[in-house]
């Protein structure tokens, strides 16, 4: 047997951050980014759809969720079979079901088809979001990986807004089942995934694959040297004691000891925080044409909102490592509560449209930092052994609240209005925030490994 390093992190931890590792992260978002798109196109065809197929506001509830349910069983399963096989192999097919399920999708002739595609589209996606978060987290320092963490998320906002804009170019041409069989394509990015991203050393180590593990990490430290000009890297770190858990079945280790607190805490954090969330953004251009907006100016109205997401991830992403992962957290939480609660009255209120957008632009720049935290956090919070699972099941959680929210609002919507929906998403945000008050722990500049201690 290959003599090897007892502790991978310790010589992952000491490296510089180079373009080898923003090469990987890169490639890593990109997927991620196509994901979105998927993910996101239904907030802008679904008013389309519902039009078309001459839908109740229940029926577009239970269409615009069915992913949801989908994304609840991906993310459960995934996050298990990663733990167990790796997290190269479970990315790769999460991008084959999303892929296959877009294009079913587009080729859907009836309500009851499209929302059975959408499930395995939902799959797909559910699969790769704890998995995208696992593989970046094993990969980058503790130093950077916040930031990137947070930047990865950033991802999401520009793969809504890039979907927004591609039902603004192309509905009127294609309509809406050409847009699901055009966003099938970047499914065949998962060949650069094979040739190109590395399996987790961290992982590789945790399963007991050393001479493997220990090949990969060599590999890595040779190219982050190449990327660094030749220079010689500093001594690995001294190992870290972590806490090592039971053996027994993986869902079992996420309630044992801290990290039964910690799972708690994610869990209800997932479920409020994605109820309001996909409760509001799912609804937003369908809300606006019934409101009275003709079907181009929701798009357009709900793309220009969608544009403060991006200066919402760029500041959490800072604030992540200035302030530190819980403060944040709160703080996007409870600026999303109050921003989507003046929305609401805002939408209802027949306000100049220039009031309209401004409210909008303060909610998604809240809601879109607070995904950057969450992606951020989680995965930070459990060991080696379960990370993908931890995150696998605090996202599947996270999917049943995206599953009542949409549905909720197709349900109440008749009876509350427009201020009775957004209202509950502040309700849901306001909750989330106070979980976090109680049972939150922080986590910046911690190793991995020393997070689990």
């Amino acid at each position: 047997m290959t003599a090897v390093s007892p502790n991978v992190a310790n010589r992952l931890e000491r490296l510089p951050m180079t373009r080898y590792q923003r090469m990987l992260f890169g490639i890593i978002a990109t997927a991620w980014f196509f994901d979105s798109m998927d993910l996101g196109i239904m907030t802008f065809v679904l008013g389309s759809i519902k039009a078309e197929m001459g839908l109740s506001t229940a029926q577009a509830g239970m269409l615009a969720s069915s992913s949801f349910l989908g994304m609840f069983l991906g993310a459960a399963i995934a996050g298990m079979l990663a733990d167990k096989y790796g997290r190269k192999p479970v990315f790769q097919w999460s991008m084959i079901f999303w892929g296959v399920g877009s294009l079913a999708c587009g080729l859907s002739q009836n309500v009851e088809q499209l929302m059975a595609f959408r499930v395995l589209l939902g799959f797909g996606m559910g699969m790769e979001f704890p998995i995208g978060l696992a593989m970046v987290s094993e990969i980058v320092p503790a130093k950077s990986r916040g930031r990137y963490i947070a930047i990865l998320e950033g991802f999401w906002p520009l793969g809504f807004i890039s979907a927004g804009i591609l039902t603004y170019l192309s509905l009127d041409y294609i309509g809406w089942r050409g847009i699901f069989i055009a966003l099938s394509i970047p499914a065949l990015f998962v060949f650069v995934i094979r040739r190109w991203v590395p399996e987790s050393p961290r992982w590789l180590e945790e399963a007991g694959h050393n001479d493997r593990a220990e090949q990969v990490t060599t590999a890595f430290e040779h190219k982050v040297i190449q990327a660094n000009g030749g220079q010689a890297l500093p001594s690995p770190l001294p190992p870290t004691p972590c806490e090592k858990l039971k053996r027994g079945a993986l869902f079992a280790q996420l309630w044992q000891g801290q990290y039964a607190r910690r799972t708690l805490m994610l869990w209800m954090l997932w479920f409020f925080s994605l109820l309001g969330y996909y409760g509001l953004t799912t609804w937003l251009g369908a809300l606006l044409q019934q409101a009275g907006y003709e079907v181009t100016k929701s798009v357009t109205y709900t793309i220009y909102i969608s544009l403060a997401g991006i200066p919402g991830f760029i500041f959490s992403a800072w604030l992540l490592e200035k302030w530190g992962r819980k403060a944040t957290m709160i703080l996007m939480l409870f600026g999303s509560a109050g921003c989507a609660f003046i929305y609401g009255h805002v939408a209802t209120s027949q306000a100049p449209v220039a009031q309209l957008i401004g409210a909008g632009l303060c909610m998604q720049f809240f809601m879109f930092g607070m995904w950057s935290v969450l992606y951020a956090y989680t995965p930070e919070l459990y060991p080696t052994r379960t990370r993908s699972t931890g995150a696998g099941f605090a996202s599947s959680i996270g999917r049943l609240g995206s599953l009542f929210g949409p549905l909720l609002v197709g349900f109440i919507l008749p009876w509350t209005g427009h201020a009775g929906v957004f209202t509950l998403g502040a309700i849901s945000f306001s909750i989330a925030a106070l979980v976090v008050i109680a049972l939150g722990v922080e986590t910046k500049g911690r190793s991995l490994e020393e997070v689990s201690a």
